[in-house]
């Protein structure tokens, strides 16, 4: 089990490392909070890393279309100015940098966590849906005028199902 004041600690810490050692940005950590809603975007991008192991979930890194052209020509040293692939692609992989250095520092608590490939969408006024009810800790950052929200959720697994008929179980198989 992982205390809330830790994973917003974690989350703290893996943002404000990688914005200042990969994009060269200082953030400011604004209050945490709980929230029970899903992450929804007005007008901007939204980046999701799924985290799988003895506890399930996600992390997920929103912000406006603005301040994902600014990642991407900190990131990669463009000067884009609306978001296209490249723009798509370098909030994939800051997310990814993120989601991934809090994984390893939430590891202690519980357990070893595997990482998804990001997924990344980009558009107007759309929900994100996870299964299930649980709350999403939400750490905002400000920079430069703009926002970045860092949104974690994460729940015990279910206890594992038996294998399907046909199948052999990993623990099963005899060399």
């Amino acid at each position: 089990m992982i205390e809330p004041q830790k994973l917003v600690d974690y989350a703290t810490a893996a943002t404000t490392d990688v914005f200042s050692t990969m994009l060269g940005m200082e953030l400011e950590a604004q209050a945490s909070s709980l929230d029970p809603d899903f992450p929804t975007i007005n007008d901007g991008v939204m980046a999701l890393v799924g985290l799988a192991g003895s506890w399930t979930g996600a992390g997920v890194i929103c912000c406006t279309a603005a301040f994902a052209c600014k990642l991407c020509n900190q990131f990669i040293g463009t000067a884009v100015e609306n978001v296209d692939e490249d723009v798509l692609d370098a909030v994939g992989e800051v997310a990814n940098m993120i989601i991934g250095n809090l994984k390893t520092s939430i590891e202690e608590h519980v357990g070893a966590l595997g990482l998804s490939v990001p997924t990344v969408i980009y558009g107007r006024n759309f929900t994100s849906r996870s299964i299930g009810q649980n709350s999403w800790t939400v750490v905002p950052f400000h920079c430069g005028g703009e926002v970045l929200e860092v949104r974690v959720c994460l729940a015990p697994a279910k206890e594992p199902t038996a294998p399907r008929a046909g199948y052999s179980h990993t623990s099963t198989v005899l060399a």
